[in-house]
Formats: structure tokens, C-alpha cells, sequence
């Protein structure tokens, strides 16, 4: 990272606008990337804020349509407006606390596909609101998947949402290529006898094509597939970050940049090879999403708690001591003991991907 950068710095908390600008170029001085993690509970967003900050490391946290939903409460029978309104409270939450861990984070909604775009104008819309009255956006910026679509309809609808969400100071970040697997009900579970393989690696040609188009409109980030898959499998996946390399190299040949011009985004990054990775961090990924890993971390520890404690979890008092057992079984401990184990997960991710330390926030 330049001394430049480093001096400047941008404030703990949400990253939006310029300051998201200027994260994003610091991951590409500084050649590393940020976990991007998908929280469905202020429990979860709480534990990825702690293990960023106890790393001295940025962060985005993420949250989908199905995770937004869930944390609107299931007691709410309207899907669309639990999920808006999940989404609305958790990131309230998040913007209310983050600042206190003294890290930037990057505030993101992850997959929505053509179905989804209803919620997505819904969060943009009371993000306008907000920017009109306080001249910050709810959210550092939001993802469009549509690529299952031919490639102009992606383009063109990515259009239509870049430009309600430029004047806010929101980045948008768009998916080309087909990550196989299943992302919280996107896509489906990865099986190669099911999957069209080819249609796992992107075309650099169609990278170049999104980008002239987009880039003029906004920030644009980009989920360029090459053999990326959703959760961990037993069969093996081949990744070729080589395509992320072409793709900048074409980019920058035609369109007359700088070294490395994509904001490229790393899908389905559970269970990946660490030479993979470094790879595609050196080709300009600022973005790794992990989630299989953290959700699997986090339900260790919660299942290792009530293993030790089982007692606890069949009687309120022991029949054995005749002691109570409201301490054991009192959901800030074995909640606490999920937090722990996803935090202890993390550590090894920002040491993965070379953000340790190198947070650039100030309080």
C-alpha cells in the first residue's frame, strides 16, 4: 500500500461513496482481498466484527435475500417484506456498532436474480431516503446475478440498477459466468453430471463487453467465473484464475487503463486451494466470498457446547447434583461458543488473503 493511501485513511464503520473508492484501491495497491461474509443474525454479524477487528483488518459482511429473511422473523408470513425488513434491520444494526470496532466495513447484499430485483429497488429506495437526509446511503453496495441470462439482458438490467445507485455513492456488483452450486436458494447444488462445465469459466470477451458498458455508469465490480462452485464437495474443482488474468489484460488493452482495471470478485471461495487463491488476489480479486466455512465454524461451536454440556440441554436441574442448570443452558453461552469457533475460523482467512493488519480506518 502507498504512504499516500495510508495517511488518508478513511473512518471506522460503513465504507460508501469515496470511501468505498478508496478501499477498494487499496486492496489493489496493497495486493490482497477482504472476506466477504454472509450473516444471517446480529450474533454473526456481531463475531465477523470482532474477528476484524482483533485481525486490524477491513471487512465486508454480506447479507442475501434468504438470510434478510430470516432475520425479519419467520412470525412474518409476507416473504417480500420480511426480507426487506430484515434486511433494513440488520443493517441499521450493523451501521449503529461498527464504527466502535474501529475497521471499515463494506456493507453488501449478495445473489438476487431477476425475482429478486423488487427487494433490491425496495433497499435502494429507503437508501435514497437516507442519502436525502444525511448524505449516506444504507449500504456500500448491492449484487445483481443474472447469469443465467444471455449476456446483453445482464448488461441492461445492470444498467438500469448502476444508475439509481451511482448518485447514492453505491457500487454494484454483477455475476458473469455461472458459479455452480446453491448460494442460499440461488442456483443448485453442484453435480457435474448436471452442470454444463463450460459454462463455469467466462469468457474475457464478454468481461471486456460488460465493463465498457458499465464502467462509464458507476462502480462496477465483477463476479467472473472460473470453475467456481458454492460450498465444499467431495468431487474436486478445477479453478483457472488464468481467466481473470486474461480478462484484465483485455480490458486494459481496449479500453486504454491502468494495470489491472476489474474489481474482480472471488464466488464460491469454501474449501479452495491456497495457491488458487494467491493467484487470483495477484490478478486484482479485493473480494473472497466465504461462507459454507463460517456457517460449518459457527455450528462446531455451538454443537461442541452441547455435546460438553448435554445434561444441561435435557433438565433445568441436574439429576445427578440437584443443582440448577440455568447458567449452562442460557443462550449467551452456547450462542457465545458459535461466535468463538466462527471467529477462530476468520483468524486464518485475513492471513489467506494478505488484509491482516492492514486495516485503514481511524476512529
Amino acid at each position: 500500500m502507498t504512504d499516500s493511501l495510508q495517511s488518508v485513511g478513511i473512518p471506522a464503520g460503513i465504507a460508501t461513496g469515496n470511501d468505498y473508492l478508496t478501499l477498494l484501491r487499496a486492496c489493489h495497491e496493497g495486493c490482497y482481498a477482504l472476506p466477504a461474509i454472509n450473516v444471517t443474525s446480529s450474533s454473526t454479524a456481531n463475531a465477523v466484527l470482532e474477528a476484524a477487528a482483533h485481525n486490524k483488518s477491513d471487512i465486508i459482511i454480506q447479507l442475501s435475500y434468504s438470510g434478510a429473511r430470516f432475520y425479519g422473523g419467520r412470525g412474518l408470513k409476507n416473504d417480500h417484506k420480511a426480507a426487506v425488513y430484515g434486511a433494513l434491520s440488520l443493517a441499521q444494526h450493523i451501521h449503529m456498532v461498527a464504527k466502535e470496532y474501529g475497521i471499515a466495513v463494506i456493507l453488501h447484499t449478495d445473489h438476487a436474480n431477476r425475482p429478486l430485483i423488487p427487494w433490491l429497488n425496495d433497499l435502494i429506495d429507503f437508501s435514497a431516503t437516507q442519502y436525502a437526509n444525511t448524505g449516506r446511503p444504507l449500504f456500500s453496495s448491492h449484487m445483481l446475478d443474472l447469469s443465467t441470462e444471455p449476456l446483453e439482458d445482464n448488461i441492461k438490467e445492470c444498467a438500469i440498477i448502476l444508475k439509481r445507485l451511482t448518485p447514492l455513492g453505491v457500487g454494484l456488483e454483477i455475476e458473469l459466468g455461472l458459479t455452480g452450486g446453491e448460494e442460499d436458494g440461488i442456483g443448485q447444488e453442484y453435480n457435474e453430471s448436471t452442470i454444463d462445465n463450460a459454462h463455469l469459466y467466462t469468457q474475457p470477451e464478454d468481461v471486456l463487453k460488460a465493463w465498457q458498458e458499465l464502467s462509464p455508469l458507476g462502480t462496477v465490480s465483477i463476479a467472473a467465473s472460473f470453475g467456481n462452485v458454492h460450498g465444499v464437495y467431495k468431487t474436486k474443482i478445477n479453478l483457472n484464475p488464468e481467466i481473470l488474468k486474461a480478462s484484465q489484460e483485455l480490458v486494459q488493452h481496449f479500453s486504454h487503463t491502468g494495470p489491472k482495471p476489474l474489481h474482480l470478485v472471488f464466488h464460491g471461495g469454501s474449501g479452495s486451494e491456497l495457491e488458487k487463491i494467491e493467484q487470483a488476489i495477484s490478478y486484482g480479486v479485493f473480494k473472497m466470498n466465504i461462507d459454507t466455512d463460517t456457517q460449518f465454524a459457527y455450528a462446531q461451536g455451538v454443537g461442541h457446547y452441547i455435546k460438553d454440556n448435554q445434561e444441561a440441554f435435557e433438565y433445568q436441574v441436574s439429576p445427578v447434583t440437584g443443582q440448577p442448570l440455568k447458567k449452562l443452558y442460557d443462550p449467551r453461552r452456547w450462542v457465545r461458543a458459535g461466535e468463538l469457533s466462527l471467529i477462530e475460523r476468520l483468524h486464518q482467512s485475513f492471513i489467506t488473503l494478505g488484509s491482516r493488519g492492514k486495516t485503514i480506518a481511524f476512529r
